[in-house]
């Protein structure tokens, strides 16, 4: 697998290793449709826990990835450091945040005046709110922030569209307590619940993309 210092200017479907703040980062294209003009968005997109399995291939963030991609961006899912072949070690969330600020910043180098788009799936969707306030994305999605699970009271809500799913039947992250915090925010979010749906989303993958997409729809008119 081929080490890039920097983004390469052909992209490829392949895994690849992206050298980053401790080492390699191991991350995959979500690319725009064949004949697509150029590209409307960048978009990171981040995996959950990695303690618990989590890595750039769940399904959940790659139905987000997939729908990135339909809109028209151009988009990077990656593994946390120490997972798969990402160099380093796990580092409760901070070592992470830093890999998607390092990520946005080659991100906008190699497409300057894209918009970026930043999303993430439980906590992975922690780690990209964090990251958001350095960051400025332009969209923001949050699938099943871990609310209760992570700190969240130092979470400021972004000055930019975001979008939240929550599943009502999730049998980790309490659906309850993601509203209230949500509510608290005073942020103007759209918060969609998705009846039935359990955290990761069995059976309503297509349902997630759906709601994904339509929340992007008016970023490329």
């Amino acid at each position: 697998m081929a080490l890039f210092t920097d983004i390469p200017e052909t992209l490829t479907t392949s895994p690849f290793l992206l050298e980053g703040p401790v080492g390699p980062i191991e991350a995959v294209w979500d690319l725009p449709p064949a004949g697509s003009a150029e590209p409307a968005a960048i978009a990171l997109c981040c995996h959950p826990h990695p303690l618990f399995g989590g890595s750039m291939t769940n399904k959940v963030i790659h139905t987000v990835a997939r729908s990135c991609a339909a809109a028209g961006a151009v988009t990077l899912r990656f593994n946390f450091r120490g997972v798969g072949r990402s160099a380093g070690s796990h580092d409760h969330g901070n070592g992470e945040a830093s890999d998607i600020e390092y990520l946005a910043v080659i991100l906008r180098r190699r497409w300057p005046g894209l918009p970026l788009w930043l999303s993430g799936f439980s906590f992975g969707a922690w780690v990209s709110l964090t990251a958001a306030s350095v960051i400025a994305p332009a969209r923001l999605i949050s699938v099943a922030p871990p609310v209760g699970r992570w700190d969240f009271s130092k979470i400021k809500a972004p000055a930019c569209p975001w979008l939240i799913v929550q599943g009502d039947r999730d049998e980790i992250v309490d659906a309850a307590a993601v509203t209230a915090w949500v509510e608290g925010l005073r942020s103007g979010a759209t918060l969609v619940h998705l009846a039935e749906a359990e955290h990761f989303f069995h059976g309503q993958l297509i349902e997630l993309r759906t709601i994904v997409s339509d929340f992007l729809a008016p970023a490329v008119i």
